[in-house]
């Protein structure tokens, strides 16, 4: 229910990106913050890699809404439906309206399962599954377990996903997991890449096709997954550069689904009017909107160009805060973002390299005396346990 019309700030979104904003909001002392927020369930979606390759309980990724929405926010338990920028206001499904004096968008990123044909009739049973969805990453892992023979798929989609790593860090969980089983020999490999190298950062790329080179898997570049046949389990690969298709029948597949701004963020004023994934238009060092000043996004559905990660929003958030600080205050905007996102990229079921990057596409890493490149045991146990408590106790609570 809605408490009331008017709030000073209004966040849409109670995922990542609006709980941080909210409480460090807050904590630079503002008091009226309100969130628009649906789910009942907060997600650290990062943990369902590490659930879909058997390393993982789902139920640690889960916790109530309630349990991180920060004190002093008031929470608008509905979805947001449009956003009229010129009056301010913010229709909600229910058809109420809030207005806001300032707005920050954060809604999260839309799943575009549709895109991927015949996708949808076979997710989650038949040996197809995806880790973006909390209920089917324990599915992956079942289906890994089972399968002991014949072909795996692992398929990424064209265009900007959450975490664009996850698509093949599980391929390198699975694979590992069937050499421990002896079975890795029996079990013909692909991954299905849209790129033209493994990552976009060079130094990070070689060495994740030498991982690739030592599971054996065959890695199908500038490529994607896109038709899925149920009835005789079968995927179409298609080459984006020459449109040549390949068949591969599976016995295993995790694909991962094309991703876009939310519908009604494309079909609203905010959207950047030149890219059709419809992201909510900023300048991607202030994070300010191109056309609004008092409106600010970040996250997954801003236009910034980075890799869109909870890394990238950690980073972000500060610089949301200060900016919309100085408009509130009749200042300009000064505090950047330099694109900084990071990656962990699990190589198998004990190490881990952190992939950490900017705008400039070149490793920035953060902590120091550590070759973070290398494939290490100690960033395995930073992936399981040190960045899910920084992000519970710390980023959520506007402290990180």
């Amino acid at each position: 229910m809605v408490s009331r019309a008017h709030y000073k700030i209004v966040i849409v979104g109670g995922g990542s990106a609006g709980i941080t904003v909210a409480a460090r909001l807050l904590r630079a002392g503002e008091r009226d913050v309100a969130v628009i927020e649906p789910a009942m369930t907060h997600y650290y979606q990062p943990l369902w890699t590490l659930v879909g390759g058997g390393c993982a309980p789902i139920e640690a990724s889960a916790r109530p809404e309630a349990k991180v929405m920060p004190r002093g926010a008031t929470w608008i338990r509905e979805s947001a439906a449009e956003i009229d920028a010129d009056t301010q206001e913010v229709s909600l499904t229910g058809g109420q309206t809030v207005h806001y004096d300032y707005l920050v968008v954060c809604p999260g990123i839309q799943l575009d399962w549709a895109k991927i044909s015949g996708l949808s009739e076979t997710l989650g049973r038949d040996g197809v599954s995806s880790n973006y969805v909390y209920e089917l990453a324990p599915a992956t892992w079942r289906f890994i377990r089972e399968t002991r023979s014949g072909i795996a798929v692992f398929g990424m989609p064209s265009g900007p996903i959450k975490c664009a790593g996850a698509p093949q860090k599980i391929a390198y969980l699975a694979a590992d997991y069937w050499r421990e089983q002896g079975v890795l020999g029996n079990i013909d490999v692909h991954l299905v890449l849209p790129t033209p190298a493994m990552f976009g950062v060079k130094e990070f790329s070689d060495v994740l096709l030498d991982v690739a080179r030592r599971y054996g898997i065959t890695v199908h570049f500038s490529s994607e997954v896109t038709d899925v046949r149920p009835n005789s389990r079968e995927a179409v690969v298609t080459d984006l550069n020459t449109k040549d298709t390949t068949t591969l029948p599976y016995s295993f597949m995790h694909l991962v689904p094309p991703q876009s701004a939310p519908d009604w963020i494309k079909k609203g004023p905010l959207a950047d009017p030149a890219n059709p994934a419809g992201y909510v238009e900023i300048d991607k060092h202030t994070m300010q909107h191109a056309r609004y000043a008092n409106v600010f996004a970040l996250g997954d559905a801003g236009s910034s160009p980075n890799s869109k990660t909870g890394a990238a929003i950690r980073k972000q958030a500060p610089v949301v805060v200060d900016n919309l600080t100085a408009v509130m205050n009749g200042r300009t905007p000064s505090a950047e973002y330099d694109g900084y996102a990071s990656c962990p990229l699990t190589t198998s079921r004990h190490t881990m390299l952190l992939a950490e990057f900017d705008y400039s596409m070149r490793p920035t890493p953060t902590i120091p005396l550590i070759d973070t490149i290398k494939e290490r045991r100690d960033m395995w146990y930073l992936k399981r346990y040190g960045l899910p408590f920084m992000y519970w106790n710390l980023m959520l609570r506007g402290l990180a």
